[in-house]
């Protein structure tokens, strides 16, 4: 067994199954995260978020399969009675892209339910995430790259009902340089990473989301005004973690409570997943305790 201290994963998504008391934790692998040929991906599973058992193997690469490094960010959806995973992949002289798999369980295997990304072909991408609509109509909120366009930005796309192709055109959100709390780099880079959707018992419709900070990375909220995933969307002025940390998830635990999920430091290979409880008001979410 192992504790998450133990466990070298960037961007962190932990999927809750209650009936079967269990959770799972994915993540990226902090050894292949920026060099090196990825295995794959793996998971691990815990009764009590403490100990962990692991790792398995959730997907493993055909040898055909297009991508051969940068294999970031799985994170896994149950949607519809299958299991969703939405993960990021690079190839050479290939686009980085937000693919689509699916299992029958949480633990996998996964398999691609497409041979493609699902993303624009012709631009970098990365973190898509699954967001389900008041009229139960599925989307996915991505992110374009600041190393394409320098001012990175965010994207929603409607899915079809079995996730396997988009409908119609990326609407922009937002590009990173419009949140206050954001950091540019030297040349004006900024930062559009990990987008989470969160809908409060009010019904406010939140999207957590990292980029940098004046403390480094760092994690805010967004908000759309509509309720609705067109928006606009107004930015908190201060981020909700601020210092070296991020890429974050929300899930509630087999009590209830509402935990976020993020990895700190964001130093390669200290990374490690961290689980903070947070509290939610009827417009927003804050840190309970640390």
């Amino acid at each position: 067994m192992k504790t998450l201290s133990d466990i070298n994963f960037r961007d962190p998504y932990i999927l809750s199954v209650p009936e079967l008391e269990q959770y799972y934790l994915f993540g990226t692998d902090g050894l292949t995260a920026w060099s090196g040929a990825p295995h794959g991906f793996d998971v691990y599973i815990s009764s009590d978020l403490q100990e962990w058992s692991g790792p398995i193997a959730a997907f493993r690469p055909d040898a055909d399969f297009w991508a051969d490094h940068h294999f970031w960010a799985p994170e896994v959806h149950r949607y519809n009675g299958k299991y969703y995973m939405f993960a990021s992949f690079k190839g050479h002289s290939v686009p980085r892209g937000t693919q689509i798999l699916s299992a029958e369980t949480p633990e996998g295997p996964y398999l691609p339910i497409s041979n493609h990304p699902i993303t624009p072909a012709s631009w970098e991408c990365l973190d898509g995430t699954l967001y389900v609509d008041k009229e139960d109509k599925p989307w996915m909120i991505f992110c374009r790259e600041w190393i394409e366009v320098t001012d990175g930005e965010m994207y929603a796309v409607r899915l079809k009902e079995d996730l396997s192709a988009t409908i119609g055109e990326p609407m922009l959100l937002f590009q990173a340089s419009q949140a206050p709390w954001t950091v540019g780099g030297k040349e004006g880079q900024y930062v559009t990473d990990g987008p989470f959707m969160h809908q409060t018992s009010s019904g406010e419709l939140l999207m957590l989301w990292s980029s940098s900070g004046a403390s480094g990375y760092a994690m805010g909220i967004t908000r759309s005004v509509s309720g609705d995933i067109s928006g606009p969307w107004q930015h908190d002025p201060e981020p909700l973690y601020a210092k070296d940390g991020g890429h974050g998830m929300l899930f509630r635990d087999l009590t209830g409570r509402l935990m976020l999920a993020i990895h700190a430091p964001n130093l390669n290979p200290q990374e490690r997943p961290l689980l903070i409880e947070v509290q939610e008001s009827s417009r927003t979410i804050s840190i309970k305790s640390l």
